[in-house]
């Protein structure tokens, strides 16, 4: 696949997201797919999550955890079998009932026309300030992306 079908397949797999059709996204994944993010001591859902199966348990994880109030791709940058997409989201952590706004950064490596790959940048400081209850946990405009 060329640089703007692989564009579109990871477009696509936001709209699956957006919709909660996860199981449509996974099916656009290579069965050895990684997910990585950065660990976080409070974020159930953070760390590394190998294959199809462990994927589906980050997003079941992420869904307990957290209510998606926006959750805005803004942009799409795909170079061969990479595509970079970066948005902003704003967050409710439900055992806390926290909203924290964050912008995020997406890697996506490609193979063979299927997700082998996602990297995730966020702000986890916000993450885990909105994670304590009781804290303000709004981001700053000027935060820095962990990874």
């Amino acid at each position: 696949m060329n640089a703007q079908e692989n564009k579109q397949l990871v477009q696509e797999g936001y709209q699956l997201f957006q919709r909660g059709d996860i199981a449509g996204m996974l099916m656009r994944c290579h069965d050895d797919v990684d997910w990585i993010s950065p660990e976080t001591e409070l974020a159930p859902f953070s760390g590394t999550f190998h294959g199809k199966q462990g994927l589906a348990e980050f997003f079941t994880k992420l869904n307990a955890s957290l209510q998606a109030i926006r959750f805005e791709p803004q942009e799409f940058i795909a170079e061969g079998e990479k595509v970079v997409a970066v948005g902003q989201a704003t967050w409710l952590v439900k055992p806390t009932g926290q909203q924290f706004d964050t912008p995020w950064i997406h890697v996506f490596t490609l193979r063979d026309g299927k997700i082998a790959r996602i990297q995730a940048v966020t702000d986890t400081a916000a993450s885990e300030r909105a994670f304590r209850t009781g804290q303000t946990a709004q981001a700053s405009t000027g935060s820095q992306l962990h990874h």
